[in-house]
């Protein structure tokens, strides 16, 4: 079974379970993902701050990853 993501995870623990999302993200506009204070923040607070859908952004990632 591969990894799912979850808006309740931050965004350290996104990439360190899967670097490879680290694109998806960025292309969603999240540029600040290296940013130290972004690797503590939830994907759901990270998307409020960036006007993104955290839903949406949810089901992109995890589909990405489900086709891995």
């Amino acid at each position: 079974m591969s990894f799912q993501v979850n808006k309740n995870m931050t965004i350290g623990e996104m990439l360190q379970k899967d670097i490879s999302i680290a694109p998806l993200l960025m292309q969603a506009g999240m540029h600040c993902i290296g940013c130290p204070s972004s690797q503590g923040e939830t994907l759901e607070e990270a998307c409020m701050v960036h006007g993104i859908n955290a839903d949406m952004l949810e089901a992109a990632l995890n589909e990405y990853l489900a086709n891995k």
